[in-house]
């Protein structure tokens, strides 16, 4: 009797487990592949800005760094969820 309703209570879970993730796939997916490729894009993107900015000016401050890092943020945060959107959207469905 205990041996059947563990087993029940497994199902139940496991079932329930698979209904959420059917639910919710895409969305995880997004967030997941979003998250991983947020901290090398905005590197990316920094350094770029950075490259730029010296360019015209020759040298750059530390305070003028974290402003460009704060927008390459800006930047890295908006690329990335598109970017997983649109490769979520194409790859899975």
């Amino acid at each position: 009797m205990c041996v059947i309703l563990v087993i029940t209570l497994t199902e139940n879970f496991f079932m329930n487990l698979i209904e959420f993730y059917s639910a919710f796939h895409d969305p995880l997916w997004v967030i997941l592949l979003s998250s991983t490729l947020f901290l090398p894009v905005r590197k990316l993107i920094w350094i770029l800005y950075v490259r730029k900015k010296q360019k015209i000016q020759k040298t750059v401050s530390d305070e003028e760094k974290i402003n460009l890092k704060k927008r390459a943020t800006f930047t890295s945060i908006f690329l990335s969820i598109v970017f997983s959107y649109l490769y979520v959207t194409q790859v899975f469905n």
